[in-house]
């Protein structure tokens, strides 16, 4: 066994980089937990720096190669692991670094704008919906939670790694959106057309915006789009990520 005391450096600097954005952003490193997650990481063709792996939680192998790999206790993944039910595999990889100039685009694009999400939780639900629809990009626009949170890793079960994904700043995603001639469409309680009645076979972005606020104004006065999901109960708002899946597979939906 590598390791087998909670009090070694490289443990803590692990304990570090799961909880601080600032230290993953310094370092320029993030953690990928899971079998499924490396593998989807693995096979989107990141890199990793070091695998850790606790043989008495899972001793099958996963022939992983071009990388460190550390044996670690039980005692010793529990502590570095950020689910509540380890299965014994870790990785640290280093951040992926994608910028709008890195997006490739489909001849009809869809893209998903996410401004402001503050959830982990509700934006890998979102890169979850994003892969399973097969959309060309997801830019997250003012991000209140780092795009590299262990939590929003595991909540996509993977997904920000299949998804190109940006965060970047509104403005400069609005003029990307507008030099490719692709129209923006949000979701309002104030709008008066269904979200199933205007035509996302052409080239879409949808945005959507935060649990509490929803969109800021920015998004709102330049979308060339309002549409409402009907309401019929007494509340007055879908979670983010359900009302970014329905318009999203509404327009898989036209598409095919």
């Amino acid at each position: 066994m590598d390791i087998t005391s909670l009090q070694n450096p490289k443990v803590k600097h692990i304990v570090k980089l799961r909880e601080d954005k600032r230290q993953r952003q310094r370092d320029g490193l993030m953690l990928v937990e899971g079998r499924d997650e490396l593998t989807l990481a693995l096979g989107c063709g990141l890199i990793p720096q070091t695998i850790l792996t606790a043989p008495e939680l899972d001793p099958a192998p996963m022939g992983i190669s071009h990388a460190e790999i550390v044996t670690v206790t039980r005692a010793v993944f529990e502590k570095i692991s950020y689910r509540d039910n380890p299965d014994g595999w870790l990785g640290i990889f280093p951040t992926p670094q994608t910028s709008l100039a890195d997006l490739k685009l489909s001849q009809s694009p869809l893209v998903i704008v996410a401004e402001s999400v503050e959830k982990p939780g509700n934006l890998g639900a979102i890169l979850r919906t994003a892969d399973a629809a097969h959309v060309d990009a997801l830019l997250v626009c003012d991000p209140r939670v780092d795009l590299w949170n262990p939590n929003v890793i595991r909540a996509s079960r993977g997904a920000v790694f299949s998804v190109p994904t940006v965060a970047v700043d509104s403005p400069s995603a609005l003029d990307w959106l507008h030099a490719r001639k692709i129209q923006i469409l949000a979701a309002t309680p104030s709008a008066e057309v269904f979200y199933t009645a205007v035509d996302l076979s052409q080239p879409t972005a949808i945005a959507v915006g935060t649990e509490d606020e929803g969109l800021t104004d920015f998004w709102m006065d330049n979308a060339d789009l309002k549409v409402l999901i009907p309401m019929m109960g007494r509340v007055n708002s879908l979670n983010v990520s359900i009302a970014t899946a329905l318009i999203t597979y509404e327009a898989v939906r036209q598409r095919k």
